[in-house]
């Protein structure tokens, strides 16, 4: 076991603003080489955050940029889950105060997804992941009334325009589409309810969304499996959203979509979201900074 005082650091950032106060904060690893699953889940609970990144050196046969290249594992305050949008950009954004600018690759539990940081002329740093390969399955009717059971939401409040269904792109999600602003803005779920239905879909969020413009979308995530009432700004769904976006014909295939989430918690993020024709992957990009 590791002792508290040979602990590595623990380094504290927020993805999807530029603003310590806004996005959603992860805490980051970056050399974890000397924890075990246990260690690292007693981190990531001790944090509190919805997520928190581990870093150590790359698996073997693994072909990235050389020194930038990364094994990396995300740890909620209750459980391991497979992929990570916001904590892979705040991972690539420490990286890059100390690398500098320019691509990585992290080995995910999902596969491997490259990230690419730029810097502004301010300075802001900003990451862009690409995600693995989405896809998008069918949701039963009795799986779709219990979550709407556990939201709380009548049937009458979707939009439907915009089908139920599970996407992935590195991690499951249900996208429910919420017909007005205000069904959005009132979220108060049953936290049990919802998590054993999670759980039993194998779900990572609920993506909640609501479609302001042709391009511009509000979405808020619940989370209950991981031990958090709700993400502020969720990249590994805003991957999968723009996969089922694109798969159901609902954004042309060549787009770029903005996400806005956290608006409701006070805690504002904006995720850009990136689809180009000929490639299935799913480009999410976002700011990062380092909090305090």
């Amino acid at each position: 076991m590791t002792t508290t005082a040979s602990r590595p650091d623990v380094l504290r950032y927020t993805a999807f603003s530029g603003d310590p106060a806004g996005g959603n904060p992860a805490g980051v690893v970056l050399d974890a080489s000397a924890l075990d699953d246990g260690e690292m889940l007693a981190v990531a609970a001790e944090l509190g955050y919805s997520e928190s990144a581990f870093l150590t050196g790359p698996p073997e046969g693994l072909d990235g940029p050389e020194g930038r290249t990364y094994r990396i594992r995300y740890f909620s305050p209750k459980a391991e889950v497979p992929f990570c949008g916001h904590a892979t950009v705040t991972a690539a954004v420490a990286l890059a105060e100390r690398q500098g600018p320019g691509p990585l690759l992290f080995a995910t539990q999902a596969g491997p997804v490259p990230v690419e940081v730029t810097a502004a002329e301010d300075g802001t740093l900003r990451a862009t992941l690409t995600s693995v390969e989405p896809h998008v399955e069918e949701v039963t009717d009795a799986d779709l009334a219990e979550a709407l059971a556990a939201l709380d939401w009548p049937a009458a409040d979707l939009d439907p325009a915009f089908p139920p269904r599970v996407a992935y792109a590195g991690a499951r999600h249900l996208v429910l589409a919420a017909a007005t602003r205000a069904r959005l803005a009132d979220l108060h779920y049953d936290f049990a309810r919802l998590e054993a239905l999670m759980h039993r879909l194998d779900l990572t969020t609920v993506q909640l969304v609501w479609r302001e413009s042709p391009t511009l979308f509000h979405v808020r995530d619940p989370f209950p499996v991981g031990g958090v009432v709700e993400d502020p700004a969720t990249g590994a769904a805003a991957a999968a959203f723009g996969g089922y976006a694109r798969e159901l014909g609902l954004v042309p295939e060549d787009a770029v979509l903005t996400l806005r989430q956290g608006e409701d918690l006070g805690r504002p993020g904006e995720l850009t979201v990136t689809l180009r024709a000929g490639d299935p992957r799913v480009r999410v990009s976002g700011a990062g900074v380092r909090i305090g």
